[in-house]
């Protein structure tokens, strides 16, 4: 019988602003790199840290309980002027965050 994928929790907040402010400075750069730059990239990056941010403050440390409400609150922005979608952009939010802990985003090992 498979086990269950366990969960992947981050370490507690140190400074919530400077890991936002990471996030959105990482995302913007990889949307930009992904495809082209365009100016819609800096506005998903921003409310995609956002979220990230209040769930942060919310307690919340759980990667995958991140991920969906990333998911779920960029579901209401409007991405007609963006290649990305809100399944990208949480996706790419959750290997950024993995390649900062230093786990390989591919196969989930350290």
């Amino acid at each position: 019988m498979s086990e269950p994928i366990r969960p992947i929790i981050l370490p507690p907040v140190q400074d919530s602003e400077q890991e936002a402010r990471w996030l959105q400075v990482s995302l913007h750069q990889w949307l930009d790199q992904e495809f082209i730059p365009e100016p819609v990239n800096q506005k998903i990056a921003q409310q995609a840290s956002q979220v990230y941010l209040r769930q942060r403050l919310e307690g919340e440390s759980d990667l995958g309980a991140l991920v969906v409400a990333i998911l779920t609150e960029m579901k209401g922005f409007d991405f007609s002027q963006s290649f990305f979608s809100e399944f990208a952009v949480a996706n790419a939010v959750s290997d950024l965050i993995l390649e900062s802990l230093g786990v390989d985003h591919c196969c989930g090992q350290s």
